[in-house]
């Protein structure tokens, strides 16, 4: 069993905590009415990582702490800006599995070890407002960190840290840092204690796939490699939601995979295709299985939208009832279907692939070109698969309504998206032309899908209309979706030659030759 919350702080260098007058009278800051002091703490923390500390470098800390409030294991992964998530488990000799599994992207299935002990003497004070609520926690920390490695180096500081209680407003932050900057009090130049103790007492370099030095940021190369790093860190990033089944994460995991596979492919004038083909594949079988979760919260969320939109007699039957049962064996099939492929050994070879594409990218000539001929590299990947969507949009576009056009369409739709990804992955060197031809085409897209969505929606609504049928009940509302799912691609289809013809305007393309 564990628990999520959201941790907001910052840190600061301060003075030996036995002489606290640099502390400012933080009464005066708006919304804190007292300054109440709590009871000291001591506070033993062994945090744990692998051999090339994989989880450090990716802004993740794994501990397992005694003392204070909140003993047990901790799992901080990162947010936006000052934040962070905690997920904590019950204190226990070994690293809860709930824990690894949630650490296993950014692992690869290495070992955990212990590599930092880090223990802290504690004076806390809480923020209260007027009616007594903690809108934040000071804490100020004497701190004493030991290697666990086999130099055993130890390294002591002090420092203030400023939480926010959870439903508190950040712009308390802001008011407390103004009274600590005029006391003298700068941030930590450490994210957080396990930096600080890794920078002073262990000789190793964080692992986290970073890559080398590569080449010079002008270069067709370090522009896919950008691309590239970026879209690995949100695959990795978005891994233990998917597995926590949060909200539109496996949308956006999946979109990374697709996000990727299409970089390596339309730029393989830039990165080795021996390499990187591989690659792709283990990049489509993993969108493919994240695929049927994803599929169903789509038709979920449309059908569901569609039946709430009915006028109340045009529902009969136990529709609702139908469509939920539907939904919950269908989606924890998926979902379990996707457990299984992010706890496969495919699945940490694939990310074993990544982190050696990053470390040895395999750079073809043309990718250390200067910053001009980079251009030209770019804009002919653009081009090449703006080629294939003209090819794919004019073939569709001729054939009669029926399922091969619902296919030629679903093929443009795909089509669309590798145009879209390649003008994201050209936006550094070509700017407004690539920008403008990438809305386009999006505007193409957005049709396709929505025609694509109305195609498997008919399938499900069939299924649905022919279970109902079975069991006795009321066929009625099940059909009308389905002809309104077929009036709406019908529709779709009448309006893509509009959207189509500015996609298809010469102009943002010949920019993109110059």
């Amino acid at each position: 069993m564990v628990q999520s919350m959201r941790e907001t702080e910052r840190k600061y260098e301060v003075p030996s905590p036995a002489d606290t007058s640099w502390l400012p009278e933080l009464e005066r800051v708006d919304g804190v009415a007292a300054v109440v002091d709590r009871s000291p703490e001591e506070l033993d923390a062994v945090y744990y990582d692998t051999d090339d500390l994989r989880l450090s470098g990716s802004s993740a800390v794994l501990r397992r702490r005694t003392g204070g409030t909140d003993a047990g294991w901790h799992l901080k992964l990162p947010l936006s800006g000052d934040s962070r998530e905690e997920i904590r488990s019950a204190l226990t000799d070994t690293v809860p599995d709930a824990l690894l599994d949630l650490t296993r992207s950014r692992t690869r299935g290495a070992e955990l070890t212990p590599v930092v002990r880090i223990r802290s003497t504690r004076e806390v004070r809480h923020l209260v407002d007027a009616d007594g609520t903690t809108r934040a926690e000071l804490c100020v920390d004497s701190v004493r960190a030991q290697s666990l490695r086999a130099d055993g180096r130890h390294a002591a500081w002090n420092e203030l840290e400023v939480e926010l209680a959870e439903d508190a407003d950040p712009a308390l932050l802001d008011a407390v840092e103004k009274k600590l900057r005029k006391k003298g009090i700068a941030r930590a130049h450490s994210p957080s204690k396990l930096v600080r103790a890794l920078d002073e007492t262990v000789t190793t370099t964080a692992g986290a796939p970073g890559g080398s030095a590569g080449p010079d940021p002008g270069q067709a190369g370090a522009q896919v490699l950008a691309y590239v790093r970026k879209q690995i860190r949100a695959l990795t990033e978005l891994d233990p939601a998917v597995r926590r089944d949060r909200p539109d994460s496996v949308h956006r995991m999946r979109v990374a995979c697709r996000r990727l596979r299409s970089c390596l492919r339309s730029y393989r004038s830039v990165l080795d295709r021996e390499v990187t083909d591989s690659v792709r594949g283990e990049l489509k079988w993993l969108a493919g299985e994240l695929g049927a979760e994803r599929d169903q919260e789509v038709l979920m969320e449309r059908l569901s939208g569609e039946i709430a939109a009915l006028p109340e007699e045009l529902v009969l039957g136990p529709v609702d009832a139908r469509l939920r049962v539907w939904n919950v064996v269908d989606s924890t099939e998926s979902h379990l279907r996707s457990l299984d492929a992010l706890g496969s050994r495919r699945y940490l070879d694939l990310l074993d692939s990544l982190a050696v594409l990053l470390e040895h990218p395999p750079l073809r000539a043309k990718a250390a070109r200067a910053a001009k001929d980079a251009e030209k590299v770019m804009a002919k990947a653009v081009l090449k698969e703006y080629g294939r969507l003209a090819t794919r949009m004019t073939d569709a576009l001729e054939l009669s309504p029926g399922p091969e056009r619902d296919v030629a369409l679903h093929e443009a739709r795909k089509a669309a998206k590798k145009v879209r990804y390649a003008t994201e992955v050209a936006r550094p060197a070509l700017g407004k032309p690539a920008r403008s031809l990438g809305k386009r085409v999006k505007a193409v897209q957005k049709v396709l899908g929505d025609h694509q969505d109305s195609v498997v929606a008919r399938g499900a609504l069939r299924d649905l209309a022919v279970a109902a049928q079975t069991a006795g009940e009321a066929g009625f509302t099940w059909g009308l979706l389905y002809g309104t799912e077929q009036a709406r691609a019908e529709n779709r289809e009448r309006e893509l030659p509009s959207v189509w013809e500015p996609a298809s305007d010469p102009g943002p393309r010949e920019k993109l030759r110059r």
